[in-house]
């Protein structure tokens, strides 16, 4: 991706030097880890490391976080594609009559505490309605391409798009209906809303895409590198490679071909009004209307 000289976000919150919380042993699990659990273990997180044992918060003091050159480079990647994300998505809205509000993208090391709870880098990325902000511990961003085999800058702008993506649902009220739906269904259908949620984020994530190859932004070798994340995040591959096996009815972030399809699409369609995953007939259970 030509990023080099663009401009950076001043919508960053940079946490990784700052004293805050850890999670320990002890205590109890707030309703806020409780939404952080069922929202936010996205990119591959898995839930289970929340509820390792019974978490609690102790406060650590403050330090001076010296990040590697190849890591400030990257914060500073990450700024950029947020600035980018923000144009995008402010003219989308504006387009549709809408007025886009710019969420908060918070850089950390280690662990974090959200309006959705305390977390750790094994969550991975993710998107806290709570307070608007996304979380990132740009370590992942190694594990992604070691772990998950998926390398290359705009494999990393492909995440923070998608998270961005969560954020264009909550501001178009689409995250607060399917909530909405929880009490309501069973907990296998809950879960087929909640991969729904994440591939109409890799929907918007493709949207994103598609202004920025029009920009003249994307390089050869790009859309190939997002394709690639995220057929990488796929429920099937994780689950395969951690266990040996699928459990589909667990799925609550799609299957690689899936997300790398609604991506793909986003990427060729550009709008909002053609990612509705809830009413594609390979996906549809309930209307959100009902």
């Amino acid at each position: 991706m030509k990023w080099q000289g663009r401009r950076t976000s001043s919508n960053v919150e940079d946490r990784r030097a700052r004293g805050g919380s850890r999670m320990v042993v002890g205590g109890g699990l707030g309703i806020g880890t409780i939404v952080l659990v069922i929202i936010i273990a996205l990119m591959g997180g898995n839930p289970t490391d929340l509820l390792t044992g019974v978490l609690t918060q102790e406060q650590v003091p403050v330090g001076t976080y010296e990040g590697s050159a190849e890591e400030e480079e990257l914060a500073q990647f990450v700024s950029v594609v947020l600035a980018e994300t923000e144009d995008v998505w402010a003219a989308l809205f504006e387009d549709a009559g809408l007025t886009y509000q710019n969420p908060k993208l918070v850089l950390y090391s280690g662990t974090v505490e959200s309006a959705c709870g305390v977390s750790g880098a094994s969550t991975g990325p993710f998107y806290c309605p709570g307070d608007q902000k996304v979380y990132i511990d740009l370590s992942f961003f190694q594990e992604l391409k070691s772990k998950f085999n998926a390398p290359g800058d705009f494999a990393i702008a492909y995440v923070v798009a998608h998270e961005i993506g969560h954020h264009v649902q909550y501001q178009l009220g689409i995250t607060e209906e399917v909530f909405a739906l929880k009490s309501r269904v069973s907990e296998t259908e809950f879960n087929q809303y909640l991969v729904r949620l994440e591939l109409q984020a890799d929907y918007f994530a493709g949207v994103w895409a598609h202004y920025a190859q029009r920009a003249e932004l994307l390089e050869p070798g790009d859309l190939e590198e997002a394709l690639a994340a995220a057929s990488a995040v796929g429920d099937d591959r994780i689950q395969k490679q951690a266990y040996g096996y699928v459990v589909p009815d667990s799925f609550t972030h799609g299957t690689s071909e899936q997300r790398s399809r609604w991506f793909r699409k986003g990427f060729t369609a550009g709008t909002i009004e053609d990612g509705d995953t809830f009413n594609a007939s390979s996906l549809k259970t309930i209307d959100l209307a009902a």
